[in-house]
């Protein structure tokens, strides 16, 4: 008879409360097991990048942000300030695509008329993305959106058309940046990555924590230096 068998049939009454102590401690250990788990998983990944064709800099420039994002995501909003201001203080070009997600109701529309605004200039065009994120809480339908695009359009003396896109040859070019977007493996809005032409490093980032943006660009510069 092993040892603890005796003690059983020498004390019947520990066994009841010996299995509530055992109970209670697997329990304690299971939940250090947990919080243990919690505290020390590992940060979540960033995109799998499937294709990167996409990530390097326009011809001509060393470092640049390159984005994907949606108009109605409010994220997306969130961060464009801090991208215009990291653009503007490196002085490296800011590379806008388009992914607007299936469940926004005007974020496609959107897309399509910043692009017009494009024809007119790429400075109006970026100036009604700007606009559109800034005024983004109070644009809550495509009626309101459509407002909106004709008070833009008559404040920066602009004859807006009835059509602004009769052919879609614009909607086509906001769908090839979805598919690219796709190709690439993107899966949420804003994804972001300061990318480089010949670096030492990594061609590309992904700003995973955005107040390290400005920390990744003075790598990205500084592995893309000459020497």
């Amino acid at each position: 008879m092993s040892h603890s068998l005796a003690l059983a049939h020498r004390f019947p009454a520990l066994r009841p409360r010996t299995g509530l102590w055992l109970g209670l401690a697997a329990a304690a250990l299971l939940a250090v097991a947990a919080a243990a788990q919690a505290q020390f998983v590992p940060p979540e990944p960033g995109t799998q990048v499937h294709d990167a064709s996409a990530l390097k800099p326009p011809a001509g420039a060393r470092v640049a942000i390159v984005e994907f994002a949606d108009y109605e995501c409010p994220d997306c909003a969130h961060a464009n300030p801090l991208l215009k201001e990291a653009a503007a203080k490196y002085k490296i070009p800011l590379v806008r695509h388009d992914f607007p997600l299936p469940m926004h109701n005007w974020s496609f529309t959107a897309a399509v008329n910043a692009r017009w605004f494009d024809t007119k200039s790429k400075a109006l065009g970026d100036e009604y993305r700007d606009q559109v994120f800034a005024n983004q809480i109070s644009i809550y339908s495509p009626a309101i959106l459509a407002q909106f695009t004709e008070k833009f359009a008559a404040d920066h003396h602009v004859a807006l058309p009835f059509a602004v896109d009769p052919q879609g040859k614009l909607a086509a070019e906001v769908k090839a940046d979805y598919a690219l977007g796709q190709r690439i493996g993107i899966e949420h809005t804003p994804t972001i990555w300061v990318v480089t032409a010949n670096s030492k490093g990594a061609p590309f980032v992904e700003v995973v924590d955005r107040s390290k943006l400005f920390q990744l660009i003075d790598q990205a510069i500084a592995d893309t230096r000459s020497r």
